[in-house]
């Protein structure tokens, strides 16, 4: 049933993702209103792709929340890098164009720039995908009698292990057979003293 509804989410996802893009093809991108809305509709159709996974359960089936972590860390470096582009990219001279694309001459990175300039739609996308992967889930909300939300307890260190952990039927006869063979050892070797303190 996961992968079934994984699945049928991740193709609805595709689904709208494929509209929007195919909306950013409507839109003309010769003035920068244009451009930023062009891209703009692919960053979220990436957004879209990433959400689709969350909400198809491939995290806990709780409500969505902002991993700081992964903002911070994931998410903002490639916002600044595929950013850098996308403002040097614009169709129409602004400060922000001229001051990026200034820079990227002083630093020594134009070429590389103007390079990149040619996939701008894929950096819109990998934009929107990796702000997607920022959002994860806790589980899902439980509550007690009286309403109020109950937080899952961590497990005590003395509970049983995971499933997968835990020893196999097999596992447990031949441990069961080797404790019982242990006992018969020592009780022969307790009748063996006994004697010994008779004789």
């Amino acid at each position: 049933m996961y992968g079934l509804t994984r699945g049928t989410i991740t193709l609805l996802g595709a689904a709208v993702a494929g509209l929007l893009v195919w909306l950013a093809t409507q839109v003309a991108e010769g003035s920068n209103g244009g451009y930023w809305g062009v891209y703009g509709l692919i960053a979220a159709a990436g957004l879209v792709m990433a959400l689709s996974q969350i909400l198809g359960g491939w995290t806990k089936w709780g409500w969505p929340r902002l991993s700081v972590n992964v903002f911070l860390i994931g998410f903002i470096p490639v916002l600044v890098a595929a950013g850098w582009v996308l403002l040097a990219t614009q169709p129409e001279a602004n400060w922000f164009r001229d001051h990026v694309r200034g820079w990227s001459n002083d630093i020594g990175i134009q070429g590389l720039v103007a390079d990149l300039g040619e996939v701008v739609p894929v950096l819109a996308f990998g934009i929107g995908l990796v702000f997607g992967f920022t959002f994860d889930t806790s589980g899902p909300r439980t509550y007690d009698r009286s309403g109020r939300r109950r937080e899952v307890a961590a497990a005590p260190r003395d509970s049983a292990p995971p499933p997968e952990d835990r020893a196999t039927a097999r596992e447990e006869r031949e441990a069961a057979l080797d404790d019982e063979t242990t006992r018969e050892r020592d009780l022969e070797r307790e009748r063996d003293r006994e004697r010994i303190r008779t004789d």
